[in-house]
């Protein structure tokens, strides 16, 4: 499992995609908790500088964002570790640029942000739906790659995921959530609706990853049907594309830190 064997190049055909690999639970289990101690190492690695890095993620409903948040949220310091789920605008920001809502969210130095949900619901649920106008969402693909390009340039790393799943394994998530009443409460009307129109959002979804996924941020579609294998997949990704050129091993000591200690707990 690499990164690059999940860049998106071209155009996708989702209905195409047939493999779903499976992981052993066991081996999940033991790979994640190593995983996640290396996003601790990478988190601790930004503190104090202007490393920053932002991740989004897109995906069908139920194909397992939530569960990749938990996943990274058990890991990471919330201190410098944002969430940011994203809705329908709010009153106050309907009628500015789709884009404002973002900027405003972008990670300070040292921050690690995840967008559940994103920008690119202009051209997904707002261009489906009938939100945006055509032309609207037809210049999104070009003010999206711009606005990435603009991070990228002022040194963010950006990661992109979309999790793809099944229509039968949506059919059975559905059921689980409708059955379990632990899960009742991510159920709502749209994700029925949403259901309906498959084959629109294929389409808009294919669109979306052939003309945003540049070199400088590329998507990364993950085959989600087996949950471990969709989250040990993105973990990978992170590792490597926010850890990369860095030094993770713990900072030495300052010294002159180490001094007042000494002196003040008489230390030897």
């Amino acid at each position: 499992m690499k990164a690059k064997d999940f860049i998106v190049t071209g155009r996708p055909q989702l209905a195409a995609i047939t493999k779903h690999p499976k992981v052993d639970f066991a081996d999940y289990e033991r790979r994640l908790q190593s995983m996640q101690s290396t996003m601790q190492a990478i988190q601790q690695t930004y503190l104090g500088t202007r490393e920053r890095a932002v991740v989004v993620l897109e995906g069908w409903d139920t194909a397992g964002k939530g569960g990749i948040v938990r996943r990274l949220g058990w890991a990471l310091d919330p201190r410098s570790f944002k969430v940011y789920p994203i809705a329908a605008p709010l009153p106050q920001e309907q009628g500015r640029h789709y884009l404002q809502r973002f900027w405003e969210r972008l990670p300070a130095p040292g921050q690690i942000v995840v967008f559940d949900r994103s920008w690119y619901g202009r051209v997904l649920v707002e261009r489906v739906e009938g939100f945006a106008r055509k032309r609207e969402w037809h210049r999104a693909y070009d003010e999206i790659n711009e606005f990435e390009r603009m991070m990228i340039a002022d040194g963010m790393r950006i990661a992109k995921f979309f999790l793809h799943i099944t229509p039968a394994e949506q059919v059975r998530r559905f059921k689980d959530r409708l059955t379990n009443p632990l899960k009742r409460w991510k159920l709502s009307y749209e994700d029925f609706r949403n259901r309906s129109r498959w084959g629109d959002y294929e389409r808009a979804i294919e669109d979306m990853l052939e003309k945003t996924s540049v070199r400088q941020a590329p998507w990364f579609l993950i085959p989600a049907n087996d949950k471990p294998y969709g989250r040990l997949a993105v973990f990978t990704i992170l590792i490597d594309l926010l850890g990369k050129g860095l030094r993770l091993k713990p900072r030495p000591l300052d010294p002159q830190l180490a001094e007042l200690a000494r002196e003040l707990f008489d230390l030897c």
